[in-house]
């Protein structure tokens, strides 16, 4: 929601972080908060499938290059992201539509309807469904690519600890890292890509249309922080959240090695 609003010249336009979520909680009540929930549980079982197989199988594939190990797993991530981003569009826009609309949880379409409406009026191009397909591709392009480069590279250079617990630490906090600094890194394609997929400012009118003029577009009319809107709820979310999947991927994957 944070990354939606155009601005200080939006009439509803939040203050910050906290006066987001109190004025979201006043105005749609605590349900206003789950606004778009259905899509992204929906999305997420195929996309993290889709983010951990894919990764495999351009590691192995990249294992036949003359890449150097370090850099292979950062491209094998940049892979993932962007096959990952073409399965999980679609729902994006589904979800940032529903997150849009500042009516009460009870009086907005539901997510299917929300998707009918859509296709209806707009189809399942890139004005439709798979708007801003290109701000989708760098947000999950640019994470992966850091987020399983930094991983697996620190995690290889950092010695192993004997104790489970320790060492169970030591992956998490490298996990925790590399979420952290993904996030940092890719919000902008993440901001364009909700100011894309969101509503334009005059109706009738596309202003938002492709990924690196709408970042030139924020950049020039709000500034730089603008560009990193949501920031900290991000990283709340993918730091920890991003240190969790890689560790039960890690601890998956292990555990079907040993049953081969």
């Amino acid at each position: 929601r944070f990354q939606i609003q155009r601005g200080k010249t939006d009439p509803t336009s939040y203050k910050s972080l906290g006066d987001c979520f109190k004025t979201i909680f006043q105005r749609e009540g605590l349900l206003g908060f789950y606004k778009g929930i259905f899509p992204p549980i929906l999305a997420e079982t195929p996309k993290r499938a889709v983010k951990f197989f894919t990764f495999e199988q351009y590691k192995k594939l990249l294992g036949y290059s003359s890449l150097p190990p370090g850099l292979a797993f950062a491209v094998a991530g940049l892979g993932s992201g962007l096959t990952e981003a073409v399965v999980v569009n679609p729902f994006e826009v589904v979800k940032v539509t529903l997150q849009a609309n500042r009516n009460a949880f009870t009086e907005q379409p539901s997510s299917f309807v929300q998707a009918q409406q859509i296709i209806k009026t707009d189809g399942l191009g890139f004005q439709g469904l798979n708007k801003g397909l290109t701000a989708t591709l760098g947000r999950h392009g640019v994470f992966n690519m850091i987020y399983f480069g930094f991983y697996f590279n620190v995690k290889n250079i950092l010695p192993v600890n004997k104790d489970p617990n320790l060492e169970f630490l030591r992956k998490f906090g490298i996990g925790l890292v590399s979420g952290t600094i993904a996030s940092i890194i890719n919000i902008p394609f993440d901001v364009a890509k909700s100011r894309i997929q969101g509503p334009q400012p005059v109706p009738g009118e596309i202003k938002y249309r492709t990924c690196f003029k709408t970042m030139a577009t924020v950049y020039k009319e709000e500034g730089f922080l603008a560009l990193y809107k949501g920031l900290i709820p991000k990283i709340m979310r993918l730091g920890p959240g991003g240190a969790v999947m890689l560790l039960v991927y890690e601890y998956v994957y292990a555990w079907l090695q040993d049953r081969v």
